[in-house]
């Protein structure tokens, strides 16, 4: 991989040690993949946020590139933390685990990485145009940057994504690159309805598809008349965690599928198959339900305010998390959103969400309107779960 003269003098550690071990991972990281060279990024979103499972081996590894001048050099944010910063008291948060957290919130922030946790770094302010070439670590947001917005960005793991911070580099191969981009399946998609658990549907059942297709996996989907942001981030990020899928283009809808010819390699996947995806996300019964969550990926603020209209004036009767960007709850609290909610009982989890929250053995049963939740649910806190439209999961909340 060919070197500039100023990326050889950061790897010569000339810059520090903390830009020197960020360059080790970014030039072993291109010598893996092939890059040619190393390109400048505009914008960075780094995952692996939660001590929950950074632990201690991770927050040392931060607490060293603080301690070695690490600094962003480019818009950088987090990805969702364990707990809700200022409200982890009300959401049952340990003490030690809060110590913790803050403690990695803290070894960031002495980096200049601007400490607001969310995977939807899209709806508050880290927004790349088209084209940009960004260095993202979130599954779901990746897939948005790449296939809504048409940025350009691998799906980074922790580390390369603070790399890229400290350099404002990263190796140029993969989504980086025109061949790349191309789709190579074409998916026709029958009787899609409009709710967010119907876009996640499809991203499971596709996802699927794709995890038994070798090589590159980037469809083209056609079929889909109209998709709101809300549902673009539901597909993201079910087609993202059951399929790892980083990249699509959606016929009509997203920037780049105007662009593409449809391979000839084709699918069709119908009303019945995403039915069936709906229902193996069920396995609770209303009575087991002890626990609802809307927000993953985290709500708009169109989501929040929906909210609040189906709360005013009720009380919930079941743990009730609404998770959100905190400059998204800024917004909510203005508009008189936060207090509504609130008086009915359910409870804001800003900055956190719950598939990264320390909640293993809280509860047994999940109801939500996100795919994305009901597989960490159950893979990671033996959740049962119901996956159900928006509207349904806020009437949940108020049944006994």
């Amino acid at each position: 991989m060919r070197l500039t003269k100023e990326e050889q003098t950061m790897l010569d550690g000339a810059q520090g040690r903390a830009v020197q071990k960020a360059m080790e991972i970014l030039t072993t990281l291109g010598r893996i993949y092939a890059a040619a060279r190393l390109i400048p990024v505009t914008s960075v979103q780094i995952s692996g946020v939660s001590y929950a499972n950074l632990g201690e081996a991770g927050l040392t590894f931060l607490d060293e590139m603080a301690s070695g001048g690490g600094r962003a050099r480019v818009l950088t944010t987090l990805n969702p933390a364990g707990m809700d910063i200022e409200n982890w008291q009300n959401l049952g948060i340990s003490a030690e685990f809060a110590e913790n957290q803050l403690r990695v919130l803290d070894a960031f922030a002495r980096m200049n990485v601007i400490t607001t946790a969310t995977c939807t770094p899209y709806l508050i302010g880290n927004a790349p145009h088209f084209g940009e070439h960004i260095a993202w670590a979130e599954s779901s947001a990746v897939c948005y940057a790449n296939s809504v917005l048409g940025a350009r960005t691998n799906r980074e793991g922790g580390p390369s994504a603070l790399a890229a911070s400290l350099t404002g580099l990263t190796p140029e191969y993969g989504a980086h690159l025109d061949a790349y981009r191309q789709p190579t399946l074409t998916v026709n998609v029958k009787g899609l309805q409009g709710e967010n658990t119907d876009f996640g549907a499809l991203g499971k059942v596709l996802g699927e598809k794709l995890e038994l297709i070798s090589g590159q996996r980037v469809p083209l989907i056609c079929g889909i008349e109209n998709a709101s942001v809300e549902n673009l981030k539901s597909f993201c990020a079910s087609v993202a965690t059951y399929g790892g899928v980083a990249l699509f283009h959606m016929q009509g809808i997203t920037p780049e599928a105007s662009q593409m010819l449809p391979p000839g390699d084709s699918i069709t996947i119908t009303a019945v198959e995403i039915q069936n995806a709906r229902d193996s996300m069920i396995d609770a019964t209303s009575d087991e339900i002890d626990f609802v969550s809307l927000g993953c990926p985290h709500l708009s603020i169109k989501e929040i305010a929906r909210i609040a209209e189906l709360l005013t004036g009720k009380q919930v009767k079941k743990e009730f998390w609404i998770t959100t960007a905190r400059p998204m709850k800024a917004i909510a609290d203005r508009m008189g959103y936060t207090a509504v909610i609130e008086a009915a009982g359910a409870k804001f989890a800003a900055d956190t969400c719950c598939v990264v929250a320390p909640i293993q053995g809280r509860f047994q049963a999940l109801a939500t309107d996100s795919a994305k939740a009901c597989y960490y649910a159950y893979a990671k806190n033996k959740f049962k779960t119901a996956l159900m439209p928006f509207d349904e999961v806020v009437q949940t909340a108020l049944q006994d």
